[in-house]
Formats: C-alpha cells, structure tokens, sequence
C-alpha cells in the first residue's frame, strides 16, 4: 500500500498502481502515530486517535511530508479504505490488527524472491491478475505497441507475467519473438529480454519497434534471426554476459491456423499436429537448458479444429512443456472474443455453429509452469 520514495522496485511502474492521488506523508510521523494507535486501550480511545490521524494525513495537515522529509507514499482511496476498516472494527484486537498492518506498510517493504511485488501494500496492485479467467476487453496500442502483425498477441500478457515473475534487470527469453511485443513490453519494466525469431525480416522490425519505445530503465533488448529448435540460449546469454534466465514467454504458432511463412522450419507449415508438438518440444529444451531452476516458463496457446474435430492443442502443448521438466502451476483462460477478425465474423461463425453443432471459440490458454 505504500511505495517509498523515491519510488522502490516494489512498484516498477512507478506509483500509479494504487487508486487515486497519492499522499506524500513523513514516515517516522506516521509509523509514530500508528503506534499510537496500536497501543491504545480501548475502542474509544482508538477511534479517537483515528479521526486525529484522518485530519493529520490531509495536504497541508501536521503529518504531510515537505521537500527534505523522508517521505512514504500512499494512494489517497486505499489509505482512506484502510483507517475506515480501522474505524469499522468491533473489537479492539482486530482494530489494533489492522492498524499495525498499516504500520507495516508504513515501515518498509516486504517482496519475494522472485518479483518486486511489496506484499505490505499488495491492495495496491489492483491490476495485476490473480483469477484464472482474463477477460481483457481492449488490447494496449500505446507507444510502440503495433497490432498489424498478424496473429501477435497482447502485451496485456507479458505484462502480468513479468510482473508476477521477475525483478527489473531480470532476464526474458521470447523464442518466438514476432513483431517483439514482449521485449517492447519488457523494456518498459525494465526487464532484460533476448528474442529469436525465425524471419529475419520481422526480426529487424522487432529491433527497430523496440528501439522506438523509451528505455528509462536502460533495459537490454537483444534480437536474433534464428530457429529456436536450434538456437543454443545460453550461448546468446553467455554473450551478453550472464549465464541464464529467470523467465521464458512462449507464444508459438497455433499450428496451422496462421501460415506465418514459407520456412518448412516454421512451426506453422508442420505436416501434422505431431510433428508440431515435436517441434515445440525442441524449442522448449531449448530453452530450458538457459532458464534458471525454480523459474518460470508460460506458453501462450490456442486449440484447433480439424475437420470438423475439435483438436485440445493447447493441452497437448503442455504436455509437451511438462515433459521437459517443468511442473504446471496454473492454467489461465483468456477470452479473445474481443479480435477483430472475431468482431468482423461474428455472425458468420454464429451461423457456422449452429449449422456444425460446435461452439466457437473465444478463447486460449495461458499455462504457468515452474522449471524443477
């Protein structure tokens, strides 16, 4: 809930997580009237004291920070929402527990091992996902951002995976990196991110859209014209001098649905589902070799029809993933009813559906594993 400035690594994107203005308030001051409230002995008294601290945080009021103060920062709606929990209380034990979660959070922060989330101010990061159904209405366009490469997905995505599963200055493997909306997205978390992709041409689009987005964390974007069956990560880490990774994003073709290119060695133009499956089996051990134990890897992925069969291929792939050693930790849905080329055939494949018996898709899979 509350962000130290200047701003920490708990809140890479700087102090817009949380609802409202923010209020710049001195540390030592809060924590001490915190206190007081946790040590007060009864409901009374410590209600008193809270209405003292609501008129104190206010701008201008005994608490608000000046420009040589040790500041602490909170978002003005949860810290209302927090003190008028405090008040709400029924009882002075969970009142003083509330209280000192607050103080907590005044304190200092408190991540994991593997993110920067500030678990002492975790109501603060409304937007990061937890559910397993994403229903994202509208894709990101900002900055460099680019849907006109067909069949790329949201930065939507990495975005929530990077945040959950790396630190700034973290390393990202993209195997297929397209039109580069993960490493854009990356750079903009400041994430390190290495990228393969099998055209060379789209390769250079993705270095020169990269290239076009700010890099106020003065990120690494290293992209390489490659097979990712074939590409040995780690030496392509090792050249940009460190040893491994600690994320890897998947976004593969959904087999033939997209012919991406001509290239039998694209995934696309596999004679059969099984020989797709083999192929990305490659490229995932491929990757796993550069990714760090313990870390994460996410396959982005759709099913498929075939002659009127509905083919699971998302769940085939992660097969494939798991038998590389990973271990599956969540499976998301992600509706993608939102497409445009869903928007524009909508009543075609209505018609479609009822005239097949099926039902139309609307959406793909987000599997979350865990190297062993």
């Amino acid at each position: 809930m509350a962000i130290a400035e200047p701003p920490s690594p708990a809140a890479p994107d700087g102090h817009e997580h949380g609802a409202g203005p923010p209020l710049r308030l001195r540390r030592a001051a809060l924590v001490e009237t915190l206190a007081t409230l946790v040590a007060s002995a009864d409901l009374p008294g410590l209600r008193a004291h809270l209405d003292a601290l609501r008129h104190a945080i206010a701008p201008g009021g005994p608490l608000w920070a000046g420009p040589a103060d040790e500041a602490v920062i909170f978002p003005e709606d949860l810290l209302l929402a927090e003190l008028d929990q405090i008040g709400a209380a029924l009882t002075l034990e969970r009142a003083r527990y509330y209280a000192e979660r607050l103080s907590k959070a005044a304190r200092g922060e408190r991540t994991a091992a593997i993110n920067e989330i500030d678990l002492n101010r975790w109501k603060a990061y409304d937007d990061i996902l937890t559910d397993s159904l994403w229903l994202i209405e509208h894709r990101d366009s900002s900055g460099a951002h680019s849907a006109d490469y067909w069949g790329n997905f949201i930065p939507q995505i990495p975005n929530q995976l990077m945040r959950r599963y790396t630190r700034r200055g973290d390393w990202v493997i993209d195997p297929f990196a397209g039109s580069g909306t993960t490493l854009i997205e990356g750079q903009r978390l400041g994430r390190n991110t290495l990228g393969v992709e099998l055209q060379a041409h789209i390769a250079e689009r993705a270095r020169a859209l990269v290239q076009s987005e700010p890099n106020r964390h003065g990120a690494v974007c290293h992209v390489v014209a490659a097979d990712s069956a074939e590409a040995d990560f780690r030496t392509l880490l090792t050249e940009r001098g460190v040893a491994s990774a600690q994320l890897a994003l998947l976004h593969p073709p959904y087999h033939d649905i997209i012919r991406f290119s001509d290239d039998p060695r694209d995934l696309s133009n596999a004679a059969s589902v099984e020989s797709f499956l083999s192929g990305l089996g490659r490229v995932v051990a491929n990757v796993a070799a550069a990714l760090d134990r313990g870390r994460y890897l996410a396959l982005v992925i759709g099913d498929k029809y075939v002659r009127g069969e509905w083919v699971p291929l998302g769940f085939r792939a992660m097969q494939v993933v798991q038998e590389q050693g990973f271990l599956l930790k969540s499976i998301v849905v992600k509706d993608i009813h939102g497409t445009a080329g869903k928007r524009s055939q909508k009543e075609l494949w209505r018609y479609r559906a009822l005239v097949g018996g099926f039902y139309v898709f609307r959406h793909e899979y987000v599997f979350v594993f865990r190297k062993r």
